[in-house]
C-alpha cells in the first residue's frame, strides 16, 4: 500500500514536470515563431524599398541622364542588397551585419539620389518624382517600425529562453539567442551631400 502510495507520487511529479516541459516549450516555439515573422516582416519592407528603386530611378534618369555615376551606384547597391538574404534559421550575427550592411549602402546610394533633386528644378517639380519620393519615405518609416518591431520581439523571446528554468529546456532543444538590428556605424552624423 506505502509502496503504491510512492509510486503514485513519483508518477504524478514526472507527469507534472513533462506537463510543465511541454508547456515550456511551446511558449519558446511560440516566441521563436513570432521573431521569425518579424524578420519577414523587415524584409518584406526592405524588398518593398527595392522594388521602388527602379522606377525612381527611370524617372530621374530622364532629368538627370548626366549623374551617371549616382544613378549606376543606386543600380549596384539595390542589386547587392537584394542578394543578401537572412534565413533565421541559420541567422549569424555575421549574415545580420552583412544584410544590414547591404541595406545601409542602399540607404545612402538612395539620399544621393534624392539629393539630386535640389540641382534640378525640373525634377523636383515632376508628379511621378513627387509620388515615388513619397512612397520611399512611406517605405523607410515602415523599414524603421519593422526593424522596431523585430527588435523588441527578439528582446522578449531572448528573455524567454534566458530565464532559469527554461534556459534549461532552451539549450536542450536548441533554441538560440537572437541578435537585434543595430544602427551603423556613423548612424548618428548627417549624412554629407556633394555635387
Amino acid at each position: 500500500m506505502k509502496l503504491n502510495k510512492t509510486l503514485i507520487a513519483v508518477i504524478a511529479v514526472i507527469v507534472i514536470i513533462c506537463m510543465w516541459a511541454a508547456s515550456a516549450y511551446n511558449s519558446m516555439v511560440s516566441e521563436q515563431e513570432k521573431a521569425t515573422t518579424a524578420l519577414a516582416n523587415v524584409q518584406s519592407a526592405y524588398q518593398r524599398r527595392a522594388d521602388l528603386i527602379p522606377n525612381l530611378v527611370e524617372v530621374v534618369k530622364g532629368y538627370a541622364s548626366h549623374e551617371k555615376e549616382t544613378l549606376e551606384g543606386v543600380v549596384a547597391a539595390r542589386s547587392k542588397a537584394t542578394q543578401v538574404t537572412l534565413d533565421p534559421a541559420n541567422m549569424t550575427p555575421e549574415k545580420l551585419k552583412e544584410f544590414q550592411k547591404a541595406q545601409g549602402e542602399l540607404g545612402a546610394a538612395l539620399g544621393r539620389l534624392i539629393a539630386i533633386q535640389e540641382n534640378y528644378p525640373d525634377l523636383k517639380a515632376n508628379e511621378n518624382f513627387r509620388d515615388l519620393q513619397v512612397q520611399l519615405e512611406g517605405t523607410e518609416n515602415r523599414i524603421n517600425e519593422a526593424r522596431n518591431k523585430f527588435n523588441g520581439i527578439v528582446q522578449q523571446y531572448n528573455i524567454v529562453i534566458r530565464k532559469f528554468p527554461k534556459n534549461i529546456l532552451a539549450g536542450i532543444f536548441g533554441f538560440n539567442t537572437m541578435d537585434k538590428f543595430e544602427a551603423m556605424a556613423g548612424a548618428e552624423n548627417a549624412p554629407e551631400v556633394n555635387f
